[in-house]
């Protein structure tokens, strides 16, 4: 007979929280009780948990007590990220390819988000919004910084969009593409330069989608996206 793994444990938790067992914010059992529950070792237990927490689904706990075993969380877009991540290492996700995925998803969430009707909820993500570009203006700001604010910037414009999965797909390509887009810029002639071409089209695309012009917005986000990518292809 083969011996159980660490795959009982995720496909036991997997079914618990489909059927609403466990939720977002419960803890689980320490190592030992799971051990025990699931007629597994230790170590394959933790095993299993190391892998749920690499895929967004849980925060390992520390201490002892009330205190002890892992919350359960969802950060759906760090797991993606983390895989993009490793797959553009390895060439096997040619940047191009991520590039192009950005352009048809990018696009049609701003398309969306230039339509959203929920006049609350649009207020409020165009305020964050605003406050990266402005942050963004300062030329004194750090590289670093202002690729985060860059990125902050789309989720915001996305998340408009209405579509959860659409939104956390972005974020996961922006995320995964950070690491590239730094190391590209120190090889350009004109950094401050494209800078400010940057925040010009962020400027368009902030204007598009906050006067509702969704076939403009979605135009400009596809501009902006393949305009950078060729500079430092």
């Amino acid at each position: 007979m083969k011996d159980r793994t660490y795959t009982v444990l995720i496909e036991s938790i997997e079914k618990k929280l489909r059927s609403g067992e466990l939720a977002v914010g419960d803890r689980l059992p320490g190592e030992r009780t799971l051990a025990e529950k699931y007629g597994i070792s230790r170590a394959s237990v933790r095993e299993g948990l190391q892998v749920l927490n690499a895929v967004g689904l849980l925060n390992s706990g520390v201490g002892s007590g009330p205190k002890a075993g892992a919350i359960v969380t969802s950060e759906p877009s760090k797991a993606l990220s983390w895989a993009l991540r490793m797959h553009i290492a390895t060439r096997s996700f040619p940047v191009a390819d991520v590039v192009g995925t950005r352009v048809l998803l990018e696009g049609q969430a701003a398309f969306e988000a230039a339509g959203c009707t929920d006049t609350e909820k649009r207020a409020a993500a165009l305020e964050r919004a605003e406050a990266y570009l402005q942050e963004m203006d300062d030329p004194a700001l750090s590289d670093a910084r202002f690729h985060f604010c860059d990125a902050k910037f789309h989720y915001e414009i996305s998340s408009l969009s209405g579509n959860l999965a659409l939104e956390t797909v972005i974020d996961s390509l922006h995320l995964a593409t950070v690491s590239y887009v730094e190391e590209a810029v120190p090889r350009l002639d004109d950094w401050a330069g494209v800078r400010r071409t940057l925040q010009e089209q962020h400027r368009g695309i902030f204007e598009a989608v906050k006067a509702g012009e969704q076939e403009r917005a979605q135009e400009r986000v596809i501009t902006h996206i393949t305009w950078f990518h060729d500079l430092i292809r």
